[in-house]
């Protein structure tokens, strides 16, 4: 046989497997969807019988310290501290923590809060680089200021858990706004079930919203197309895709901008790990792994009411970084815990979760951009027809656009962050966008993070920002 007629046979095989891939993956994603709908149903019934109020003085309250680290983060620091300063929690540390800023953000942090040195007396449990200096708040006596040589974002983590004094610690980014009222709806599954070690809230996108004083006054939707698109982005992964999860065998991330953990069992586990760009994720692939190893409690819960906003990145090269830097993380967290696929020992971990990340998360954008190349190409040899490719199209892309409104319904019929009518239909353009264009251009960004992880990369690079709000006065 000619290589002419072989290279059609081959090219339509190709593309039915991918049109084959796709109706799984989707239906996988219409899954979460339909598992996330309902796991909200019984959140909010349960939410509207509780008394979060009545936990602002309640004595067994477990204490929480806030970590948050902060990397030239000046534009930011304030703001983020004020916010977290304001929270309603009644046995709340917060712990910023200067991982060798370059910039002024330690000098915003002692003239803002009127900083003053204290004695560094703390428990080394876990390794980081050392600690140049502790400092406290004559204004907030609960903030706690730890400077420290540089050693990335997991190291500041490890130095952040040495230093607090919380049962439960909460992991923030510095340039995260958390809104009032979070902790005390995302320390709910820690009271409730003593087999959860660790939960995260959700994550929105701040930017095009007014902001003041560490708080988001008007949640709008930004104009901007790359914002946009990740607005609705954010919603789907954290409306569907890690609530879905909660009931499907638990999450395998959390987002590092926002989580809640019982420090014990971080301590446990050795901390945060070093060594890789994804550590939030790393976290709790371990928590959960050596949880299920000794029969210790392992579950990690997502509570979709607790929120805290962060700015996305609006540079087409910054958020290319981030993208890839994200890639590179998943694939190092699946490759040291690839003992975990498929193994009954770990029930669902093992059997449902673990391959889910593995071959949509992981291995779908090497489908998706073979698929693109392939029936493209497949139309130009006659190999497949109009018709299969415009079915190729329906499922590859419509079905996600489609599984984007209902997420944008489920947002609307449950907690209407945007209020105005522009906002809604604007978050319905950018629905559509950003599963035609926007998705195939996170495709090569996850791509180059493949290569770059089999290259050996583990750097961060600059992820730049503009700031959100005004000053935070105190």
């Amino acid at each position: 046989m000619m290589i002419f007629e072989v290279v059609p046979l081959v090219l339509t095989g190709f593309a039915w497997a991918v049109f084959a891939y796709f109706i799984v993956v989707n239906g996988c994603q219409t899954a979460l969807l339909c598992s996330a709908t309902a796991a909200m149903r019984r959140h909010r019934q349960r939410v509207w019988e509780e008394d979060r109020v009545g936990l602002l003085g309640s004595a067994v309250t477990p204490t929480i310290s806030a970590l948050a680290p902060a990397y030239n983060e000046e534009a930011n620091v304030a703001e983020s501290v004020h916010a977290l300063l304001m929270l309603q929690y009644p046995a709340l540390e917060v712990v910023l923590i200067n991982d060798g800023s370059g910039d002024s953000t330690l000098d915003v942090l002692i003239r803002t809060f009127n900083l003053y040195p204290i004695h560094p007396i703390f428990r080394n449990q876990v390794p980081s680089q050392p600690i140049r200096g502790l400092y406290r708040s004559r204004i907030h006596p609960q903030l706690l200021v730890v400077d420290k040589e540089n050693g990335g974002k997991a190291d500041a983590l490890n130095a952040g858990l040495n230093c607090a004094t919380g049962e439960l610690v909460c992991a923030i980014d510095a340039d995260t706004l958390i809104e009032p009222d979070a902790l005390l709806r995302i320390v709910r599954p820690f009271l409730t079930d003593e087999n959860v070690v660790a939960a995260g809230g959700t994550i929105r996108v701040a930017n095009g919203s007014k902001v003041a004083h560490g708080r988001v006054l008007d949640a709008r939707v930004s104009p901007g197309l790359l914002a946009g698109c990740q607005t609705v982005e954010y919603l789907r992964s954290f409306l569907f895709g890690r609530l879905g999860w909660n009931n499907l065998g638990g999450n395998l991330i959390i987002s590092g901008a926002f989580g809640l953990f019982r420090r014990e069992s971080v301590l446990e586990v050795g901390g945060y790990v070093h060594d890789t760009v994804g550590e939030d994720m790393e976290l709790i692939a371990d928590l959960r792994r050596q949880g299920q190893d000794r029969g210790t409690p392992s579950r990690v819960d997502f509570v979709p009411d607790p929120v805290a906003w962060t700015e996305v990145p609006e540079s087409w090269r910054v958020l290319g970084r981030q993208r890839d830097r994200w890639h590179r993380g998943l694939t190092d967290v699946l490759c040291r815990h690839r003992g975990v696929l498929f193994n009954p020992r770990y029930r669902a971990l093992g059997l449902v979760v673990y391959p889910y990340y593995l071959g949509v998360e992981l291995l779908g954008p090497v489908v998706e951009a073979l698929g693109l190349i392939a029936v493209p190409l497949g139309l130009m040899l006659g190999a497949v027809d109009v018709t299969f490719g415009a079915l190729f199209l329906a499922v590859a892309y419509g079905w996600g656009v489609l599984l984007n409104v209902a997420v944008i319904a489920l947002e609307e019929l449950t907690y209407r962050r945007y209020q105005r009518w522009p906002d809604l239909l604007l978050l319905l353009f950018w629905s559509v966008v950003e599963g035609v264009g926007y998705r195939q251009l996170t495709v090569i960004w996850r791509l180059r993070g493949l290569w770059r992880y089999a290259r050996g990369s583990k750097d961060w690079g600059v992820m730049s920002r503009k700031g959100l709000g005004t000053p935070a006065q105190v």
